[in-house]
């Protein structure tokens, strides 16, 4: 299993039901066919911004809200290198690793112009839902993303 798909495999989840531990999380894997250890999926829950939400009678893991997401924006920003698009796609280049996160960001950001991302490992593909909206789209992932206005 790809990290991507073990990514996407830990936030349905984590999203589906209370997870308390890691090692139930690691054994819910398993059952999917993932075979991860307990230093790799610490490693992943780090990097997918999962939190532990302490409670009665223990606690479980959640995902971050899209409030919290959006905090890192700066962070995010920082990792990418190059934006630019032709006339239907647009096209992100990032730090090596970072594109996941930066697919995550603009996953959250829901913009009703975008059907959605594609990650690799430094480079995401946006897909817009109307080819004449490219241009426009891009601009406001330049300013999410680059230059950092929240408008």
């Amino acid at each position: 299993m790809t990290r991507q798909a073990r990514h996407f495999a830990i936030k349905e989840i984590i999203a589906a039901r209370s997870i308390g531990s890691q090692e139930e999380l690691r054994r819910r894997l398993l059952k999917r066919g993932c075979r991860v250890t307990q230093a790799t999926l610490s490693r992943d829950l780090k990097m997918l911004g999962v939190a532990w939400i302490a409670g009665a009678g223990g606690g479980r893991y959640a995902l971050q809200s899209a409030g919290e997401v959006r905090a890192l924006r700066p962070l995010v920003g920082a990792e990418v290198v190059a934006l630019q698009s032709n006339e239907c796609l647009i096209v992100i280049h990032t730090l090596p690793g970072a594109a996941s996160s930066v697919g995550e960001y603009i996953d959250v950001l829901e913009h009703a112009g975008i059907i959605g991302t594609v990650a690799g490992d430094n480079t995401v593909l946006v897909i817009p839902k109307l080819r004449k909206k490219t241009s426009a789209i891009e601009q406001y992932l330049r300013h999410k993303l680059i230059e950092g206005s929240e408008q």
